[in-house]
């Protein structure tokens, strides 16, 4: 009895035992229930949306590794600073957002982590929007580790944002985003209405990958606000992040609120400038600027607005000119409207080092007085800067320039003090401005080299000065101060080209360089087409000698050359239907053709884009080709655009149409082609539309456009020019036409120049075709 009474004893305490245990259970959890309570495996829309709607603070929602197409998602939801809500990739960068996708959130302490937006665009305006709606935002929420690489719209004209920032308090940190061509900046910060001003957002630690060009405006890669909410506090923090090929257009980061920081970021070999659009009181501390000494489209900082610090910033191989020099201080325009060009005042530029850049103080930059005649009073740029300290600076350059500084308009609103420069002994002019030293560089690494002076200069100290307490390697300027970006002392390599600092830590845009493989085609059926459509990209096809029949178009839609394989050309008779193209250049589509004859019946194209859905860039180069009997030689679409057209030593003869980029004729600045090259061609028997390359729209902020013709022939063309112009490029600022040689072209005029910006020609023979007349300011139309 005495045993059973002891067992019935010892159940009892057990079952106490467990009832306590239960109770705690309850209370505090158990590891593995919290688990599945915290966190939910979701493997499609439904479960997804499912998951976000119960979601509660602290809950993690994890997507399934696969390709998640044609979904929405609204990620909705309250958490806390201590247990945000989170929605993240079962494994970063294998959960992948394709089709018609984009995801928006709102609410408080949200965070997305490790998902790839690709092969596909947003429905809306955003792929990626920190709001639902106009009213209901995300604050203290954070997108990381997240990629988005050509995710564009079917077309170019179709804008969007691949990141719009709305609320307060967010961060976009540690993605990547690369490759987007359709109009509208790759990342935005909204400031409409109070939901959304004094933001503190933080833009920090991205790789922000090649942007390529766009051909017009809206291409910038980073913009803060707008024209209309200039006048509102912004406050975003721009820092840490590389940029690397950003090229969309003119301005790389257009800041375009007030109170806006932009620190420690790299610019590496991007066509634009960051610039103070509209707004004030930039800060703009601690970024280098690295070009290469040959492309003129790399630029530094372009100053308009009031009240801007640019300190310890440094330049390196910057060369641009005007709006992409390494510092343009604009020109205003008096009583300037919201959305045009402030007069700079109480700017300070102080503490930055500029290394090899040509001219790289440009001031007045953008004045239009003599333009007069063809703009309106609105849009004269007159305004100077104007209370604006250029001090404490440092330029060296390994050959002297003798233009050191460049006055487009007077500097007079401009004081400059303890500037010293070493310009190899060359004179240049402005010694007041800027004072002739001699000192030597050490080498930190491959593009920052810095200067080890060995006097002591006269440090400037005005008002505020106080305030610039560290140098550009962050060492303190409170103890031991020196002029240029980096106080004297030894130096540590900062590696700001090291690609793991910045972006998602899963994902790399480098990749390894691969031999092209060399593909033989011979003449027999449908040869041609099958090593076209199976070969790679990149890969060489090379043409056996004989005749090549197509009746249906090529489709390119990857790097291709194609070429004679031997000193015998090969050619290509295309017996296709009217108006189909031989070439049908698809997005991606860039082909090199060479040593090719190409022969037509008179009512074909030789090479065109689609005429939709050119959802990326294509490119096309000619070499050593002979064209004839087509309608067109290059029929380009609107809303298509390539980097390069190159056409060399060809020659084209018998075509109803030559070269044909002209449907942009929407005229907001864009345009079909950033760089148009004929070297050495012939063209004979071209009856119109010989070249024909046209950017409509008057926007001074756009500079591009560029045709070279050089070394060419045109004889008996333009039978049917309307305009009675040979060569048609109006609205394209950068034309050179070159040692060229016009005989019996029936038109009045072989080309119209636009003095006013960069269109010259020289050398050329001209017999019984009219003439090269230059208007110095070509009437535009306005585009605002």
């Amino acid at each position: 009895m005495h045993t059973i009474i002891n067992f019935l004893n010892q159940k009892r305490t057990i079952r106490k035992s467990l009832i306590f245990l239960s109770i705690i259970f309850v209370s505090f959890g158990c590891k593995k229930e919290n688990n599945s309570k915290t966190e939910v495996f979701v493997t499609n829309e439904s479960e997804l949306n499912e998951a976000i709607s119960k979601a509660e603070a602290g809950n993690t929602i994890i997507m399934a590794n696969g390709v998640w197409k044609d979904i929405q998602i609204k990620f909705i939801g309250e958490g806390t600073e201590k247990a945000p809500i989170t929605l993240k990739a079962q494994t970063p960068g294998s959960v992948f957002i394709e089709g018609v996708s984009n995801l928006e959130m709102a609410g408080n302490y949200l965070v997305v982590n490790g998902l790839f937006f690709r092969n596909g665009y947003t429905p809306t305006n955003d792929v990626i929007s920190f709001r639902v709606s106009e009213k209901k935002v995300a604050n203290h929420s954070r997108v990381t580790n997240c990629v988005i690489v050509d995710y564009n719209q079917l077309q170019r004209d179709k804008d969007d944002h691949w990141v719009q920032l709305y609320g307060k308090h967010n961060q976009f940190d540690h993605c990547y985003l690369a490759g987007k061509t359709n109009g509208g900046p790759t990342l935005r910060v909204d400031i409409r209405g109070n939901q959304s001003i004094r933001n503190y957002h933080q833009i920090v630690n991205n790789h922000f990958g090649p942007r390529p060009r766009k051909g017009g405006a809206r291409g910038e890669t980073i913009q803060l606000g707008g024209s209309f909410s200039s006048m509102s506090p912004g406050n975003t923090i721009i820092a840490n992040n590389l940029f690397e090929e950003c090229n969309g257009e003119v301005e790389i980061i257009s800041s375009k609120t007030n109170f806006n920081e932009i620190r420690n970021n790299v610019f590496y070999k991007s066509e634009g400038s960051v610039v103070t659009r509209h707004g004030n009181y930039a800060i703009i501390d601690g970024n280098y600027f690295i070009g290469d000494g040959v492309n003129k489209n790399y630029g530094g900082i372009r100053l308009v607005n009031t009240g801007h610090w640019i300190t310890n910033n440094y330049f390196y191989n910057i060369i641009g000119e005007n709006f992409r020099s390494a510092l343009a201080v604009m020109n205003g325009i008096p009583k300037s409207p919201l959305n045009r060009y402030n007069q700079v005042t109480d700017v300070v530029v102080a503490y930055n080092t500029y290394i090899d850049c040509k001219s790289p103080w440009q001031f007045g930059v953008g004045t239009n007085i003599s333009q007069a005649d063809v703009l309106p009073k609105s849009e004269i740029r007159s305004a100077r800067a104007l209370r604006t300290e250029v001090v404490n600076n440092i330029i060296y350059n390994k050959v002297g320039d003798k233009n050191v500084i460049i006055e487009h308009d007077k500097a007079d609103g401009v004081t400059f003090k303890s500037n010293i420069i070493n310009n190899q002994s060359v004179n240049f002019y402005d010694t007041l401005k800027i004072k002739a030293a001699d000192f030597t560089l050490t080498k930190v690494s491959e593009n920052i080299y810095l200067p080890t002076l060995t006097n002591e200069y006269e440090i400037y100290k005005g008002f505020g000065f106080e305030t610039i307490t560290k140098d550009l390697f962050g060492n303190s300027r409170e103890t031991k101060n020196s002029i240029g970006a980096t106080v004297q002392g030894e130096y540590i390599d900062p590696e700001i080209l090291d690609k793991t600092k910045y972006g998602a830590d899963w994902y790399s845009n480098e990749i390894e360089p691969t031999s092209p493989n060399i593909v033989v085609a011979t003449n027999t059926e449908d040869d041609l087409e099958t090593k076209i459509s199976t070969s790679k990209s990149g890969d060489i096809i090379s043409l056996s000698p004989g005749k090549y029949y197509i009746s249906s178009p090529l489709v390119i839609d990857k790097t291709i050359t194609i070429q004679s394989k031997e000193n015998e050309k090969a050619e290509i008779i295309y017996t296709g239907t009217k108006n189909t193209p031989l070439f049908e250049l698809n997005p991606y589509g860039i082909l090199t053709l060479k040593n090719i004859s190409l022969t037509g019946n008179g009512e074909q194209i030789v090479f065109s884009n689609l005429k939709e859905n050119m959802s990326n860039h294509y490119g096309l180069t000619v070499q050593e080709c002979d064209i004839n009997n087509f309608n067109y030689v290059l029929k380009a679409y609107k809303q298509t655009f390539a980097q390069e057209i190159t056409f060399k030593n060809s020659t084209i003869s018998n075509c109803e149409n030559g070269i044909e980029l002209s449907e942009e004729t929407n005229d907001k600045g864009d345009y079909n082609v950033e760089f148009l090259t004929i070297d050495g061609c012939t063209f004979t028997n071209i009856n119109q539309n010989i070249i024909d390359y046209y950017r409509g729209g008057y926007d001074e902020s756009t500079i591009g456009g560029n045709l070279l013709i050089t070394n060419s022939t045109f004889k008996n063309c333009g039978s049917k020019e309307q305009n009675k112009i040979l060569l048609n490029h109006r609205g394209i600022v950068n034309v050179a036409i070159h040692n060229n040689s016009f005989v019996d072209n029936k038109v009045k005029l072989v080309a119209l120049l636009w003095g006013a910006k960069n269109n010259v020609a020289s050398d050329n023979t001209i017999r019984n075709s009219g003439i090269i007349k230059t208007e110095e300011n070509l009437k535009q139309k306005l585009m605002y």
